[in-house]
C-alpha cells in the first residue's frame, strides 16, 4: 500500500508544469492529424463566437431564454461543408485515376484468389461507387439540418407565450425571425428541451459509413503494394522502416485504417446516447457528446486529406502487373483454346479438354512444386495435337480480350454517376481550393 501510495504521489506533476501546454494531454486528433480549418471549428474561440452571433440576432435579453440549445446544430453546420467538399474532391481526383487506366489489364481476385481479370480503372470505381454512396448520404444530412428554434425549457415556448400575452403568432414569428437570421431555412417544428438526438445520430451514421468506405479502400491499396503493383506516394526523403532501409510501408493507408475504425465505432456511442434520452431531456448526452461529435468531424475530415495525398499521388506499375497476369493467364485461356480447336480446327472437345487438363496439371506441378514459372503455353506449342493453334496463341493470351466490357463500364459510370454528382462542386474543384497537406 506504501508503495502505491508513493507512485501516486511521484505521478503528480509540479503546479508549473500542469498548468503549461505541456503538462496536460493533448489530443492527436488536434494536435498533430487534424485540418486547421477543422480543429478552429471546434475550439472555444469558434463556439464562443457563434454564441455572441446567435444572441445579436435577438432583439432583447427576454429572447435569449430559448437558445441555449441551438448552438449545437449551428456548430455542426461548418464542419459539414469542410467534409462535404473535401469528399468531393476525392472522388474527382479517383475518377481521373479511374480513367487514366480504365484500359490497364490487371488481375482480379475473389477470396483473394486470382480470379477473372478486370483493369486498374474498373477496381478503381468500385471505390469511386461507394464514396459516391457517402456523398449523397452526407450531402442529405446537410441539407436536412434544421435549427432548434426558440423553445423554451421544455419547447412549449411557454415564457414566450406568456410574454407575447397568448399571441400564438407571435411566437411563431420568434421563431421563424430568429432561424432566419440564424441562417436555416426551417427550424424543427416539435422539439424537447434539445432538439432530438437522432439528428446527431444521422450525421455521425453518414460518417461512420464514410469510415467503411475508406478502411476498405485503403486496405485493398494495401494489399495491392503488397504485390508491388501499386504504391501509395513515397516522399524522397521519407523513411519507410527504421530498421529495414529497403522497405516501402504503406503508412498513409495504414493510418487511414486506424483513424478509420475509430470513425467506425463512434456511432454506436451516438446510438446509445440517442437511446438514453428521457422524456424532454436529460443531461446524458452533455458530456457525451463534447467528445463524440468533435471526433467525428475531426477524423473524418483528417482521413479525407490522407485520401486525397494518397489518390492525387498513386503510383502503378504496369510492368509488374503484366507479369502477374503472365503467371495465371494461361490457366484462364484454357477455355478459349478448346473453344478454338473446336470451333477452327475442327476438334472433338472431349478429347481437347483432356489433352488441356493433363498439360494444366503438369504445368501446376511446376509452379507448386518446383517453385518453377507457368510453361503451360509450352507445353501447349510442343504438344502435336494443338498444332493448328499455334499460330494464334498469343493473339488468344492477349489479356485486353479478358477484361470483359471493364473499360466501356468504367466510362459510362464516369459519365453518368460522377460528373452528374461533381456539377455542383466543380468550380470548387478547379479552383484547387479543396487540397488538404498532410504530416508525413
Amino acid at each position: 500500500m506504501d508503495a502505491i501510495v508513493q507512485a501516486a504521489l511521484a505521478s503528480k506533476a509540479p503546479a508549473s508544469v500542469a498548468a503549461s501546454s505541456h503538462g496536460r494531454y493533448n489530443s492527436p486528433l488536434t494536435s498533430r492529424y487534424a485540418s486547421a480549418e477543422m480543429a478552429h471549428n471546434f475550439s472555444d474561440a469558434k463556439k464562443f463566437s457563434t454564441w455572441r452571433k446567435l444572441w445579436l440576432t435577438l432583439a432583447a435579453s427576454e429572447q435569449k431564454l430559448g437558445l441555449t440549445d441551438i448552438t449545437d446544430e449551428a456548430l455542426k453546420v461548418l464542419p459539414l461543408d469542410i467534409i462535404i467538399p473535401k469528399l468531393a474532391s476525392c472522388v474527382d481526383k479517383l475518377a481521373k485515376f479511374a480513367d487514366t487506366y480504365k484500359d490497364l489489364p490487371t488481375l482480379g481476385f475473389t477470396h483473394l484468389q486470382p480470379a477473372q481479370l478486370t483493369t486498374v480503372g474498373k477496381r478503381a470505381t468500385l471505390w469511386l461507387q461507394e464514396l459516391l454512396m457517402d456523398l449523397r448520404n452526407i450531402s442529405r444530412a446537410r441539407a436536412d439540418l434544421r435549427f432548434r428554434g426558440v423553445k423554451g425549457t421544455t419547447g412549449t415556448q411557454a415564457s414566450f407565450f406568456t410574454l407575447f400575452e397568448g399571441d400564438h403568432n407571435k411566437c411563431e414569428q420568434l421563431d421563424d425571425m430568429v432561424t432566419e437570421l440564424s441562417g436555416f431555412p426551417s427550424a424543427y417544428p416539435v422539439t424537447g428541451q434539445t432538439y432530438s438526438r437522432k439528428v446527431d445520430l444521422d450525421v455521425v451514421s453518414t460518417l461512420s459509413s464514410f469510415g467503411a468506405t475508406a478502411h476498405k479502400m485503403a486496405s485493398d491499396i494495401r494489399i495491392l503494394a503488397s504485390l508491388k503493383e501499386i504504391e501509395e506516394p513515397f516522399e524522397k526523403d521519407q523513411i519507410g522502416s527504421s530498421a529495414m532501409a529497403y522497405k516501402r510501408n504503406p503508412m498513409r493507408c495504414e493510418r487511414v485504417c486506424s483513424l478509420s475504425r475509430h470513425l467506425m465505432t463512434l456511432v454506436g456511442n451516438v446510438q446509445q446516447t440517442a437511446a438514453s434520452q428521457w422524456l424532454e431531456r436529460t443531461l446524458d448526452d452533455s458530456a457525451n457528446r463534447r467528445v463524440t461529435i468533435p471526433e467525428a468531424f475531426l477524423t473524418a475530415d483528417i482521413v479525407l486529406s490522407l485520401i486525397q495525398n494518397i489518390v492525387d499521388g498513386m503510383v502503378v506499375y504496369p510492368k509488374v502487373i503484366q507479369r502477374r497476369i503472365s503467371q495465371e493467364l494461361p490457366f484462364m485461356a484454357t477455355e478459349n483454346f478448346i473453344m478454338f480447336m473446336v470451333q477452327k480446327a475442327g476438334g472433338d472437345r472431349q478429347r481437347c479438354h483432356e489433352e488441356i487438363r493433363v498439360l494444366s496439371h503438369q504445368a501446376g506441378r511446376v509452379v507448386k512444386d518446383e517453385g518453377g514459372e507457368n510453361d503451360l503455353i509450352e507445353r501447349i506449342k510442343k504438344c502435336e495435337y494443338f498444332a493448328p493453334m499455334v499460330p494464334h496463341i498469343d493473339a488468344l493470351l492477349d489479356p485486353s480480350t479478358f477484361v470483359g466490357r471493364a473499360p466501356a463500364q468504367v466510362v459510362s459510370f464516369l459519365k453518368k454517376e460522377v460528373e452528374p454528382a461533381l456539377a455542383p462542386y466543380r468550380a470548387l474543384l478547379d479552383a484547387g481550393v479543396t487540397q488538404e497537406s498532410i504530416n508525413v
